[in-house]
C-alpha cells in the first residue's frame, strides 16, 4: 500500500527541498523586502514561506499525478516541470541575492511562459494535475506585479 504513494512522497519533498534550498540560500537576503519601497498589495513577509510551502506541495501532488499517468507526453510534461522549477529556485536568488529586479522581471516572464506550458501538458495527460498548477501560476503572476512594481519604485 504505501508503494503508490512513494513517488507522491518523493516529488513533494522534492518541490519542497527545492523552495526550502532556495530560501535558505536567500534567507540573508530577505530584510531586504521589508526595507524597499513596495507596491499597493504587497503582503507582509510573512505570507511568503506559507503560501510558497502550498504551492511546491500542490506542484509535488501534481507532478506525483503526472509521473504515475500513462502516456508518451509523460516525459515532456516532467522536463518542463523540471525546467520551470530550476527557474523558480534561480528567481529568489536573482531578486533577493542579486538585487536586479530588471533581470528578475525578465527572468520571471519566461518562468510564467514555462508554467503555463507545464501546466497545459499537465492538464492534456491528467486534467486535475493541471488545474492543480493554476494556483502557482495566479502567484507568480501578482509575484510579477510585485517585481515590476519594485522595480519601478527602487531605481
Amino acid at each position: 500500500m504505501l508503494k503508490k504513494y512513494i513517488p507522491y512522497i518523493f516529488s513533494v519533498a522534492l518541490a519542497l527541498g527545492i523552495g526550502g534550498l532556495s530560501a535558505f540560500l536567500t534567507k540573508e537576503s530577505m530584510p531586504v523586502y521589508s526595507g524597499i519601497n513596495r507596491p499597493p498589495l504587497s503582503p507582509s513577509p510573512e505570507v511568503f514561506p506559507i503560501v510558497w510551502s502550498i504551492l511546491f506541495v500542490l506542484m509535488g501532488i501534481a507532478a506525483a499525478v503526472i509521473w504515475c499517468s500513462n502516456g508518451k507526453q509523460l516525459d515532456s510534461a516532467l522536463l518542463f516541470y523540471g525546467a520551470q522549477l530550476v527557474m523558480n529556485f534561480c528567481w529568489s536568488l536573482i531578486f533577493f541575492n542579486f538585487r536586479a529586479y530588471l533581470a528578475a522581471f525578465l527572468w520571471l516572464i519566461v518562468l510564467l511562459v514555462l508554467i503555463g506550458i507545464t501546466a497545459i501538458k499537465f492538464y492534456r495527460i491528467n486534467k486535475i494535475a493541471g488545474w492543480l498548477m493554476l494556483p502557482y501560476f495566479a502567484w507568480v503572476c501578482f509575484a510579477g506585479y510585485l517585481n515590476y512594481a519594485i522595480w519601478q519604485l527602487n531605481p
